[in-house]
């Protein structure tokens, strides 16, 4: 069977894409509470990513902050609560807010709305990437298997490279977080990669 050629971690300009970690994902809501199930150490995830997201800062690579968000009368929600996921993401609650304070974000950073599972559905994510002439994507965030798989899908079939921080990211389970890596890695050999690598390419890229 041929396979591609071996890539780089980071290939061309990168860009860091953080995907909905907003403030319920560190609320103190019990399982019951949540209108979408969470693995177990989901918010320690979700908190590792400010490693990656403060090292991008360091070495200039441009970090996006991804949010979705539904109208409070529900017109958007679309096929959403279709399967397991209750009502979420209303832009009348709080929590809908990026997680600002857990992450060091800052008033001028790139923020993008969505309001489909994938970064790219409906938004101008593309047009900010070519603005950045970013070709490398890192993705840290959640969910692994829904909103994560899916804006890496999109990019893959956009012809970025694509990477995604395996410590940075968790699932609705730890069953559907793993398969969603392994999918990802199908996709592009080399598109899992642990944190401390990531760091310490960003320092090797050379980017600011």
């Amino acid at each position: 069977m041929a396979h591609a050629k071996a890539r780089n971690l980071i290939e061309g300009r990168a860009a860091l894409i953080v995907i909905d970690i907003q403030k319920s994902t560190f609320a103190p809501l019990s399982d019951d509470e949540r209108a979408i199930a969470h693995m177990a150490d989901y918010a320690e995830r979700m908190a590792q990513s400010r490693k990656a997201i403060d090292q991008a800062r360091e070495v200039g690579i441009p970090v996006i902050f991804i949010q979705e968000i539904h109208r409070a009368d529900l017109v958007d929600m679309g096929r959403e609560t279709d399967g397991d996921e209750d009502v979420h993401c209303l832009d009348n609650n709080p929590l809908t807010e990026l997680a600002v304070e857990e992450l060091g974000i800052r008033p001028d950073d790139y923020k993008i709305q969505k309001r489909r599972y994938s970064a790219f559905y409906g938004t101008d994510l593309e047009i900010l990437l070519r603005g950045l002439k970013a070709e490398t994507l890192i993705l840290v965030g959640g969910l692994t298997d829904v909103c994560v798989h899916y804006t890496f899908v999109d990019a893959h079939q956009g012809d970025y490279f694509c990477r995604v921080i395996e410590d940075c990211v968790a699932g609705s389970s730890i069953e559907a977080h793993e398969a969603a890596l392994r999918a990802m890695e199908y996709l592009q050999h080399g598109a899992v990669q642990s944190l401390d690598k990531v760091l310490e390419e960003m320092v090797a890229s050379g980017q600011g």
